[in-house]
């Protein structure tokens, strides 16, 4: 990396941590009292922030966060889909795109937010990078990055949805705090159930987080999936006094893993996408839709998938 780069790099850095510190700062005071809508009405949000997480990697959460995004976007609803994945972007890969690095030239100051984003009508993706030796050499807190671009365009978006890193490190952690809503994505396998509980332990005693949903992914039967509804659900109430809310849950289909994802993304009035939209539908009827009122309502959305 040249001397002139890592210059700009380190200016920006200090900008970044300058408008994150006094976020990051408030739960210092609230820690052991915190509640979500309150750190919500401090920051007075312009959009819905949701963060598509999960403790373990695998569990499907960059699917079902585009999935969601598409979905969103059709209905009339302006959205940002945010890679936050920061060396390791599948969000490009996974709709067929080539793989760019565009985000390490927002950092240098080499080219602007509008410039490295991927527009499909009113979804917009802002992919990562993928193996770039200057953003792993930056130092930078892509946390601080990442919450630095969302107060800087949260204002031109009804949606903001940032597809987090699996697990429990510190810019996953504070991203997944930020967000207004956090979809955990979970699937039946112990490792899977486990890590979730872990995630949402380290929420609530790090950051105060007393509320999350749960996406329960590639159960095979009902029977499974209200077992794993009620072991995490009852495990977080009675050890952490944290609420789960359940969003629903997709079920395992018979496709090849390397056909999954066409078959997933694509649109369609099938039954696997009419339930996704039902899920996305009482989701936003439960939680609220965002500020700005879109041209078409995912109701409407809901039915011309038919879904009654």
């Amino acid at each position: 990396m040249s001397d002139q780069n890592q210059k700009k790099l380190g200016a920006r850095n200090r900008r970044f941590m300058h408008k994150t510190s006094e976020w990051l700062q408030s739960f210092s005071s609230i820690r052991n009292e915190a509640k979500n809508s309150e750190l919500n009405r401090d920051r007075t949000p312009t959009c819905t922030k949701i963060s598509i997480t999960g403790g373990k990697g695998g569990v499907g959460k960059t699917s079902i966060a585009l999935k969601t995004a598409q979905e969103f976007a059709s209905a009339g609803y302006k959205t940002l889909l945010i890679d936050c994945d920061s060396n390791l972007s599948n969000t490009a890969i996974k709709l067929g795109l080539p793989l760019e690095n565009k985000f390490e030239k927002i950092l240098s100051g080499e080219m602007s937010f509008d410039e490295c984003l991927i527009r499909r009508g009113n979804f917009h993706l802002l992919p990562a990078c993928n193996g770039s030796v200057e953003l792993f050499e930056s130092k930078l807190n892509f946390d601080e990055v990442i919450i630095d671009i969302i107060t800087s365009h949260e204002h031109e978006y009804d949606y903001i949805l940032l597809d987090c890193p699996a697990g429990v490190g510190r810019d996953a952690l504070t991203l997944n705090a930020y967000c207004d809503h956090r979809w955990i994505v979970v699937t039946p396998d112990k490792s899977s159930i486990t890590d979730s509980y872990s995630l949402a332990k380290l929420l609530s005693q790090r950051f105060g987080i007393k509320e999350n949903h749960l996406l329960v992914n590639m159960y095979q039967n009902e029977k499974q999936f209200q077992k794993v509804v009620l072991t995490l659900s009852e495990t977080i109430e009675n050890f952490l006094g944290a609420r789960t809310m359940i969003l629903g849950g997709i079920q395992k289909y018979d496709v090849s893993a390397e056909g999954f994802d066409t078959f997933f993304l694509s649109e369609g009035k099938n039954e696997f996408h009419r339930n996704f939209v039902k899920l996305l539908l009482g989701f936003t009827e439960k939680a609220g839709g965002p500020l700005n009122a879109p041209r078409k309502s995912v109701s409407q959305m809901a039915y011309e998938h038919d879904v009654h």
